[in-house]
This record gives structure tokens, sequence and C-alpha cells, in this order.
């Protein structure tokens, strides 16, 4: 019997969903997004990385409430879940393997985190955008299935090192437009790019609407008091930009309740 993506997920910790931009339409999408990415970078190249990315860039937002996605979201989260990050990626060549983590809310490295041992609770749905190629040579993300049934996650000064390399890890491989759904908790890391190409992706993710977002946004209270205030910075914890009116306004109408929350007047 074939399985169903979510049973996938429940199970592997991750599943990849197939075409879910078109091939004929990818092409011009990386390059959009791979052009904005290397013009507002926040880290040097070759590892590029913008936040708020649909502020600048719009290219992905038609695909972003695929029927494959929303289901998924829908079963997790129920009505009125939200995206809670976007971020454009660059990985170019010589980009080194990066340490083994969960993510937010359930990297324990973050000031903004659910304190681990933490509840077998998805609260956060990380979707990988595979714009390029994705193979073990040019860096395909390193996954190690079935760590999201962990109640903690990889952090230094634990018999958990994150700069191990973990029994069963492997890399996400697909093809452009195909899109990696994880969750949250499920350990992974940057894997090293041996090729002469970039490979570019957007990671998209979802949540649930009782879940706290303030933390992840500059000039918040919550911000303030959680993460700047405990010493953390935007280079430990992460943060999200807001969405101006301007842009919000011209966004696909089914997508828009997703990201009302981070709306801001121009």
């Amino acid at each position: 019997m074939h399985e169903k993506p979510l049973e996938v997920l429940r199970r592997d910790g991750y599943v990849i969903l197939k075409g879910v931009i078109p091939a004929h339409e990818v092409g011009p999408v990386r390059e959009s997004v791979a052009d904005t990415v290397r013009k507002h970078t926040s880290l040097p190249l070759p590892q590029g990385y913008v936040t708020g990315f649909l502020r600048l860039n719009q290219a992905i937002a038609p695909y972003l409430t695929d029927p494959r996605i929303m289901e998924i979201v829908e079963e997790l989260f129920g009505e009125n879940a939200r995206i809670s990050m976007l971020t454009g990626m660059i990985n170019g060549p010589g980009i080194q393997r990066g340490q083994v983590h969960a993510d937010w809310p359930y990297n324990q490295d973050q000031y903004s985190r659910v304190r681990a041992p933490y509840s077998d609770v998805i609260m956060n749905l990380v979707t990988m955008w595979m714009l390029s190629r994705y193979t073990k040579a040019n860096g395909g993300t390193i996954v190690v299935p079935r760590s999201h049934l962990h109640s903690n996650a990889p952090r230094q000064g634990t018999d958990l090192d994150p700069d191990s390399v973990f029994e069963g890890e492997m890399q996400i491989e697909g093809d452009p437009g195909d899109v990696a759904v994880f969750d949250a908790r499920t350990w992974h890391s940057i894997a090293p790019n041996i090729t002469e190409e970039e490979r570019v992706g957007v990671i998209v993710r979802y949540a649930p609407w009782w879940l706290n977002l303030n933390p992840l946004r500059p000039g918040s209270r919550d911000r303030s008091q959680i993460v700047d205030d405990s010493g953390g910075s935007d280079a430990t914890d992460p943060k999200v930009d807001p969405l101006p009116t301007s842009i919000y306004s011209r966004l696909p109408a089914d997508l828009q309740p997703l990201l009302y929350h981070l709306v801001v007047e121009d």
C-alpha cells in the first residue's frame, strides 16, 4: 500500500514531495531567488542567507499553498496555520559541513526555545524548496532519520555532540521543484559542497496559530525579554523581518491568511 506523505513524515521525520514547482517553471524562480540572495545576503558568500525573503522577492509565493503542502499543514495544525519564517539560501562551492541541530523552537542553543526534554509535539514544520538539483556532491542537506523521536537535540558539552557524524545519517537528494518537508525536531545540518555550482533553495516554515512567534520579531516585547535581555542576538536566535503592506496586498489571496501576522504599514 502506498504510504501517504504524512505517514512517512511521522515515521522518518521528513518526506520529499516531488515536483511541487513544475519543471518548466522552476528555472526562472531559481534565477530570481539566487539574484536576490546574492544582493541581500546577511552572510558572506558562498553561504547566502536572507531572512524575511518575501519582502524582497515573491517568485515562490504562488506555490506556498500547494495542496500537498497544505494537506500536511492542516492535518498537523488544523485551521489558521501561519508561515513562521521564510528564508532564501545559497550554498556555494567550498561550503563545509555544519553542526547537526534541530530547528526552532527545539534548538537548545537558542534563547527562545522549548527546553529539553521536550514533549512529543510538532510545533513547527520546515519545508525545504529545492530550486537546484540537490545531490551528495553539492551539499544536499544531511538528515538523521527518526531523530525527531528523541526528546532532545544535539548540543555541545553533552553526549550528543553536534560536530559528530551520527549513525544512520544521510543526505537529501532531489530534483529542482521538489520540496523536502521536515518535522522541526529532526536533526540535520549543512553538507559540504564539493562542486563548482551553487545550490539554491528557500526554507519556509509553517506553524500552528497557538505558537508564540513574537520572539522571532525584532522590536517586540517578547524578543527583547526572551532573547535580547538574555544575551542572545540574530546570530543565535532566528529573526523574521516584517512584510510591508504593499507587498502583502499583491500576494495570492489564499496565501495572505498565512502571513497577516507579519504585516506592517509601509
